[in-house]
Formats: structure tokens, C-alpha cells, sequence
């Protein structure tokens, strides 16, 4: 096999698992799309679609994970971030109370693993946790079972559009634009839930 042929889509791999690590910090990183392209890259040359899904979701946790922990340290970036933006820091703040007030599981579960699909929910989320004086544990395992749903999802809708459509350009598009119409369609449901609503007032 060509070696530029394994390189290539390699190379996608690691832009896009970077991109969703990172995109806990910085949400407006494309992560959702450059997933999609890396499917497209590897489904091309016969590549797992199983091993990429695995990837992005340890990649998704890890993010996670480290943005909690760096809020729970106080870290001065985090900090100054949300003294940059008051509408963010109150978002935070009523994450906050729905995690730690009367929340059931099943709901806290809701709230966790929907933050994937809402733009800068995983943001808020894990900053909102990260400043929690609560032991994250349960944060953690719920994140665990979103980072698994949300790569199943991003993964399937690329593979899926790559064996619809003939060209690689139009599985791309239509991918990408099907993603933003979820997403989309998500943020919507979620203005409407009052419990849910905390992940997109103010962000």
C-alpha cells in the first residue's frame, strides 16, 4: 500500500481527535466536521470507522476531564475567561444550581450527555462542575457515557453519508449540514425544557 495513502488519513485522525480533545477549551474548533472528514479519508482507503469512534470518544472524555480538573484548580485562564463574559459566567452559575439542587440522575444524565450536542454546552458544563465543591464521580461517569454517544453520532453520520452518496464532496457537505441541522434542532428542544434550558441561556 502506498505509504502517502496511510499518512494522509492518518494525519486527518490526529487533526480531528486533537480538535475534540480541544474542544472543551475553545469551542468554536470544527471538531464535529474534521471527525467527519477523517471518516470520509479512512472509509476511502477501507479504513475502521470502530477504531475512530473509539478515538474521538476517549479523546471527548479527556477533554473533559482536563478542563475539570483545571477549573477545580482555579486555573487563572479559566477564571479570566468568564470574568471576560458575564452572560458565561451566569450560564455556569445556573448549571450549577441544576446539577447540585433537586436534580435526579436520570435528569443530570440528560443534562450531561444533550451539553455534546448544544455549541459550548461541554464548555459550560465542565466549568460549572469544575467549580462545583461536589466530588465530580458522577460527573465523570455520565461524561464518559455522552463522549461515547457523541462519537457514535458524529462517526455514523459520516460513515452513513459516504455510502449514500458516490462523491466524497457531497458525503462531506451533506454530513456537515445534517450535523448543524441536528444540532440545530437540538438547541431548539432544549430552550424549550426549563431544566435543560441552562445550557444555552447566555452562551
Amino acid at each position: 500500500m502506498d505509504a502517502n495513502a496511510v499518512i494522509g488519513p492518518a494525519w486527518y485522525c490526529g487533526l480531528a481527535l486533537a480538535a475534540v480533545l480541544g474542544d472543551a477549551f475553545l469551542p468554536f474548533l470544527p471538531s464535529g466536521t474534521l471527525v467527519i472528514l477523517a471518516v470520509l479519508k479512512t472509509g476511502q482507503m477501507g479504513g475502521s470507522p470502530l477504531l475512530l469512534a473509539v478515538g474521538v470518544a476517549i479523546a471527548s472524555f479527556l477533554g473533559d476531564l482536563l478542563l475539570l480538573n483545571l477549573a477545580r484548580r482555579g486555573a487563572p485562564a479559566v477564571h479570566r475567561r468568564l470574568e471576560r463574559r458575564p452572560r458565561l459566567a451566569a450560564s455556569v452559575e445556573r448549571v450549577q444550581l441544576a446539577l447540585t439542587g433537586r436534580t435526579t440522575s436520570r435528569a443530570a444524565a440528560a443534562i450531561v450527555i444533550i451539553a455534546r450536542f448544544v455549541p459550548a454546552g461541554r464548555t459550560v458544563l465542565d466549568v460549572a462542575v469544575g467549580h462545583s465543591p461536589n466530588r465530580p464521580w458522577t460527573f465523570l461517569r455520565w461524561s464518559a457515557v455522552a463522549a461515547v454517544v457523541w462519537a457514535t453520532y458524529i462517526v455514523s453520520l459520516g460513515w452513513l453519508n459516504l455510502h449514500w452518496f458516490d462523491t466524497a464532496w457531497l458525503s462531506f457537505a451533506i454530513s456537515c449540514l445534517a450535523a448543524t441541522a441536528i444540532s440545530s434542532a437540538v438547541v431548539q428542544v432544549v430552550r424549550r425544557r426549563r431544566r435543560l434550558s441552562v445550557l444555552v441561556e447566555g452562551v
